[in-house]
């Protein structure tokens, strides 16, 4: 099974940036756990949803040239607030490194413009074909599922139409 901690990516730049939220609701089966009293995201969602930001900017930037991009390193993570229901969480990612095999991001994400958690994110990317060639199929599978599942979730604006 696959979720995704992000909603709706309402910026993206390719090979820079992207800026993505996430709406928590009370319908999210964790909260009755966290806490019962005081229902709050937890913090390695909080980091999830920073990673998923993340993978989608790194597969907008290489044409989603790897099947798995996934979390190697969380650095400096510092959580400032609590992310209760009713609230969006604003998650931005910027590139600041990159060598052939991994992406170091600054990652943070906000609410109403304050500081609820945020870090740097080592992210290791590759194809699954790398080391098993017989996996070739499989990794073009999920590149386009990566491929649909930002389709779905940032349509930018089409320019105007000067004829119309």
């Amino acid at each position: 099974m696959h979720f995704s901690l992000i909603d709706r990516v309402i910026q993206l730049e390719p090979g820079v940036s992207i800026t993505a939220v996430k709406c928590l609701s009370m319908g999210e089966e964790y909260l009755a756990d966290h806490f019962p009293r005081f229902p709050v995201m937890p913090g390695v969602l909080m980091l999830q949803a920073m990673t998923d930001a993340s993978t989608l900017l790194i597969g907008a930037s290489e044409d989603f040239a790897h099947s798995i991009v996934t979390l190697k390193e969380a650095r400096n993570i510092r959580f400032a607030g609590f992310v209760q229901p009713g609230r969006t969480l604003t998650v931005t990612a910027t590139i600041r490194k990159q060598d052939e095999r991994e992406v170091e991001l600054k990652a943070e994400g906000t609410l109403e413009g304050s500081t609820a958690v945020n870090g740097r994110l080592v992210l290791e990317r590759y194809n699954l074909a790398d080391t098993r060639p017989g996996m070739a199929a499989t990794d073009a599978y999920l590149r386009e599922r990566a491929k649909a599942r930002l389709a779905m979730m940032f349509a930018p604006e089409k320019a105007p139409n000067p004829e119309a």
